[in-house]
C-alpha cells in the first residue's frame, strides 16, 4: 500500500505529490534515504528511521556500497542498488552534519541533488522522506516547506513524492 495522496501540485515539468504512508511502499522507480556524511562505518551505526527501515527490507548490500564513496559532503548525493528493495536504485543524501543536525542548506541541497541524480540516470518516479525531520532534529513541517520551495525551483520532467511517514495499519 502506497498511503493516500494529501495533495498534488504541478510545478514547471515536475510533478509533486504529498503522501502520507510509508517510503518503502511508493511506486516509484527510486526512493531517497536520508543519510549522514558517511564518516563513521556503516557498520558501527544502529540505522534508525528511514535507513534502519531501508536495512531491515533490503539489506546490507546498499550501505556496504554506499560506504565505498567515502566520506560525502553536506547536501550530496549518492546511488546505490536498491537491495533486495524492488527499487531501480536508492540514492542516499548526507542531509545531516557531523553533530547529526540538519540545516535548511543540507535540506535544500539534499532535494536538489537528489533530484538532478535521479535525471541525469534517466528516472521518471522519485520518493524523499521528509529530510532532516528525523534524527536531524528538524521541524517536520519546515523540513516539507523547505522541500517543496527547492522542488519548485527545479524544472525536472518528473513525479516527485515527498511521503509524510505514517505507519500502514
Amino acid at each position: 500500500m502506497a498511503g493516500s495522496v494529501l495533495w498534488e501540485l504541478e510545478m514547471s515539468d515536475t510533478v509533486v505529490e504529498i503522501v502520507e504512508g510509508d517510503l518503502l511502499d511508493q511506486d516509484v522507480e527510486v526512493i531517497v534515504n536520508a543519510w549522514n556524511r558517511n564518516i563513521i562505518p556503516w557498520w558501527l551505526l544502529l540505522p534508525q528511521g528511514v535507513s534502519g527501515a531501508i536495512k531491515k527490507r533490503a539489506g546490507t548490500k546498499p550501505f556496504k556500497e554506499v560506504a565505498k564513496h567515502g566520506s560525502i559532503l553536506l547536501g550530496q548525493a549518492v546511488l546505490t542498488s536498491a537491495g533486495k528493495l524492488p527499487f531501480k536504485g536508492i540514492i542516499h543524501v548526507a542531509g545531516i552534519n557531523k553533530l547529526w543536525r540538519a540545516s535548511e542548506r543540507s535540506i535544500r541541497d539534499s532535494v536538489k541533488n537528489a533530484l538532478l541524480l535521479a535525471r541525469e540516470k534517466g528516472f521518471t518516479s522519485i520518493a524523499f522522506p521528509l529530510i532532516g525531520a528525523g534524527s536531524g532534529g528538524f521541524n517536520q513541517q519546515q523540513a516539507k516547506t523547505l522541500m517543496l520551495d527547492e522542488l519548485n525551483k527545479l524544472a525536472v520532467p518528473m513525479t516527485v513524492k515527498v511521503v509524510v511517514f505514517r505507519k500502514v495499519k
